[in-house]
């Protein structure tokens, strides 16, 4: 079996040499690379490709731009971004637009290979000092999230509130009175030391 790999990168010599490392290695096949985000998303769909390498820097859309549309049309294709930007929030946001990978371009070609490999079979390539970054930046949010001075009912009722329900519906939902919802989110509001559901929310999820 071969794994059908696809490349999106803008630059014409690490594009090619992708493709020239893929194709002489046994177990891998690379025919479609792409040098922007437009042509891969008009043409990836079609092709069923089981891993694209995504570069971040590319002309017109981004590559994280490129993998949020691709990922919703192709659910089913893995996307590794390959790329020189190594900051947290381009990690962060390429994780959340669909990556299931995170590789920078100083990663040995035989650990590409090996990163192709793992995430066909279900796993999360990164280089190590991304994982670093990472860990680093969930990290940030536990200290910045304040949710520590919440009891677990509070959690769960601030929860409710960030998805827009009312104080009736949460009543519902968590059997209680609406009184005692009223109760809860006072109690929220002033160990977060706010006055408002936005307020709140800003402060809570404000990463």
């Amino acid at each position: 079996m071969q794994l059908k790999i696809g490349v999106i990168e803008d630059e014409q010599r690490i594009r090619e040499g992708l493709a020239v490392l893929i194709n002489g290695s046994d177990g891998f096949l690379c025919e479609h690379i792409f040098e922007n985000a437009e042509a891969a998303i008009k043409e990836i769909p079609s092709l069923h490709l089981d891993v694209v390498l995504v570069d971040i820097h590319l002309p017109g859309k981004s590559g994280i731009e490129c993998v949020a549309e691709l990922k919703a049309i192709c659910p089913n294709t893995q996307f590794v971004m390959l790329t020189a930007i190594e900051d947290s929030e381009s990690v962060l946001r390429s994780l959340k637009s669909g990556a299931t990978g995170y590789l920078t371009k100083t990663t040995q070609p035989s650990k590409i290979l090996e990163a192709l490999t793992d995430v066909y079979k279900g796993g999360s390539p990164m280089s190590s000092h991304i994982a670093r970054k990472v860990v680093s930046s969930f990290n940030a949010y536990e200290k910045i999230a304040e949710f520590d001075k919440l009891s677990m009912r509070e959690k769960e009722i601030l929860t409710l509130l960030s998805e827009g329900h009312r104080y009736k519906e949460i009543a519902e939902i968590k059997i209680l009175s609406t009184e005692t919802v009223r109760t809860h989110i006072r109690n929220i509001y002033e160990k977060l030391q706010v006055n408002s559901r936005i307020e709140a929310l800003n402060k809570v999820y404000k990463r």
